[in-house]
């Protein structure tokens, strides 16, 4: 079988570029073209069917917001939108079939998030202090996370204001926006609210003034099984906001993995030859050797088409989606698929 390893890759780009010695171009810095044009490079100028997979992930109790960033290691979400470079349908929910959206407008549309104001006290001048339990909090129903907002004016004229950071799946501290909570795994005694029961905790830096309204704004909605996933920023957002765990399996293009090991070859080894010219090629822009760069496109494009084929011939079974050969079985909130809507 022909050699198709990071050391064959490494070979052939040195005969293109006339770097056949290491003091023209060292193993590491060949290594990290030959890397960056696999890993940014080629899943730009290629989509392949190979690069398809699938991608799951679990949504959590009374959580709708799922943010790659702030997930460590552990998570499948770890490092998303560096692993995957976009996101795709079908989707998933538990096995039920849910719609996607790209597009927060049509999300609120199908779910608005609009909020409760609701008076939970009365300032004196003295009191900071304010503990309660949100009314209008139907049984059953939970708060959506990062969406609390106590609000007054102060005795100095100023406004007053205390958002919710979680820190569980059913509690979260308060804290002044644009400040940091107290804690981000601790309950705060004295600013805390509880997304299920209502209860709540809130301390005002400074005391409310006299005869002022203190208000709580906040998003009431009904958990249950989530029949939309949005992706936008990055992040994704479920609707209905989840009453239990559920997986969420989609489909996901993947980023070709980085060669490391002299022995390792590309996922498909027929890549080689593709990887090497465009390898060289970035070589040679970075040394403004733009002629060299005309000489070697056509065999990088003849490739290019070579590795494409194997994607468009198993296409080829594939009819041609139009406006008439959707799937009228498609989910949607409220089609004969949805099992939930609002």
């Amino acid at each position: 079988m022909a050699n198709s390893t990071l050391v064959a890759i490494q070979n052939k780009v040195r005969r293109l570029t006339r770097s056949l010695s290491p003091a023209q171009l060292t193993d590491a810095q060949l290594n990290e073209y030959i890397n960056t044009f696999i890993q940014y490079d080629f899943p730009e100028h290629l989509r392949l069917f190979n690069l398809r997979s699938t991608f799951s992930f679990y949504v959590e109790p009374f959580e709708d917001l799922y943010d790659p960033t702030v997930y460590g290691p552990a998570s499948p979400l770890y490092e998303f939108n560096q692993k995957y470079i976009t996101v795709h349908p079908p989707i998933y929910v538990a096995g039920y079939q849910a719609s996607f959206l790209e597009s927060r407008e049509k999300l609120y549309a199908l779910y608005p998030k609009l909020a409760a104001i609701m008076q939970i006290g009365s300032g004196n001048s003295v009191n900071t202090q304010f503990t309660g339990t949100l009314p209008n909090l139907n049984p059953g129903n939970c708060i959506v996370r990062r969406n609390v907002l106590f609000d007054s004016i102060d005795l100095n004229g100023d406004g007053a204001s205390m958002i919710d950071f979680p820190i569980t799946a059913t509690q979260g501290n308060l804290y002044i926006p644009g400040g940091a909570p107290t804690s981000t795994t601790v309950l705060d005694p004295n600013n805390y609210i509880n997304y299920v029961t209502g209860q709540f905790v809130v301390t005002f830096l400074f005391a409310p003034a006299q005869g002022d309204v203190v208000n709580c704004q906040y998003v009431a909605v009904q958990p249950s099984r989530p029949t939309t996933v949005c992706f936008f920023d990055g992040s994704f957002i479920v609707r209905p906001v989840p009453d239990q765990p559920y997986e969420v399996n989609m489909e996901v293009y993947v980023r070709p993995l980085e060669l490391l090991a002299a022995g390792q070859s590309p996922e498909l080894e027929e890549w080689w030859q593709y990887i090497s010219y465009g390898c060289a090629k970035k070589i040679f822009e970075d040394r403004m050797d733009l002629e060299s760069v005309q000489m070697i496109m056509p065999e990088f494009k003849k490739q290019e088409n070579l590795i494409n084929r194997r994607t468009i011939v198993q296409q080829t079974s594939q009819r041609v989606a139009t406006i008439y050969t959707e799937d009228n079985n498609q989910a949607t909130p409220f089609g004969p698929n949805s099992n939930g809507g609002f």
